[in-house]
């Protein structure tokens, strides 16, 4: 009696962690489908090649829902079979994470700003004049969050106006109608960071905060392992677990 409590427990214990699971899986696709979004309406990016990662969060995620409704299936059926394959399935996936965090531990200092994005900057810049509002408005709003201005520094938009000294008024420390007017290198009016720079920053800040949410659900997901194990021994052994 005592032993089939206890493998009622970790029954549910499965079922919980593999919902869990599950949800984290709709938060990658979710986050997927969101950073595609902003890549290729905030940053204008065309290039196919701008959407490997999203892609890649969105193919995790489906992956990683569909093994944990799998597991949630099996354990609330109390299927051998299923359980078995969610166990098989979910130690790879950890193995394939705990690489993925170690590759991203090594390399955490040296985020760089891919070609296709320093693209999309420059592009954005030299399209300014020319664009609708709304691509204007997209810019400005870059510039304004990022506290930036340029790809690289301000003088990026020495083509901006003829007398080569007039920046977007975004670039401006304190925004005002007119203040960018022949203010380019002044340091006291405007920023002369390179929104790069500060999209660089932006990433090695979180790479750090991606690396521990990759550990914390890697541990789960060893727990949700082990407690399948548990499951598949008790079911092989013959007990009935309800």
């Amino acid at each position: 009696m005592a032993v089939e409590g206890g493998l009622k427990l970790v029954k549910y214990l499965v079922f919980f962690f593999n919902f869990i699971f599950w949800l984290c899986g709709l938060a990658l696709i979710v986050i997927g489908v969101l950073v595609q979004i902003s890549l290729h309406n905030t940053l204008m990016i065309k290039d196919a090649s701008g959407s490997g990662a999203p892609i890649l969060l969105i193919a995790l995620g489906v992956i990683v829902f569909l093994i944990s409704f799998f597991g949630c299936c099996g354990a609330w059926k109390e299927n051998f079979c299923m359980i078995t394959m969610f166990a098989l399935l979910m130690s790879l996936i950890i193995i394939a994470e705990i690489a993925v965090t170690i590759v991203g531990y090594i390399y955490r200092g040296k985020v760089r700003v891919t070609d296709v994005v320093k693209d999309s900057l420059a592009d954005m810049i030299s399209n300014y004049n020319t664009s609708s509002p709304e691509f204007r408005d997209t810019v400005d709003k870059l510039q304004h969050d990022l506290k930036c201005c340029g790809v690289n520094s301000s003088a990026d938009w020495r083509g901006f106006s003829p007398e080569g000294n007039t920046v977007p008024d975004s670039c401006c420390i304190t925004v005002t109608q007119g203040c960018g007017e022949g203010t380019m290198s002044d340091a006291s009016k405007v920023y002369q960071k390179g929104c790069q720079e500060a999209v660089e920053a932006i990433l090695q800040e979180n790479v750090k905060w991606i690396i521990v949410a990759a550990l914390v659900i890697a541990v789960l997901q060893i727990l949700g392992v082990v407690f399948a194990c548990l499951l598949m021994r008790g079911i092989r052994s013959g007990y009935e677990v309800m």
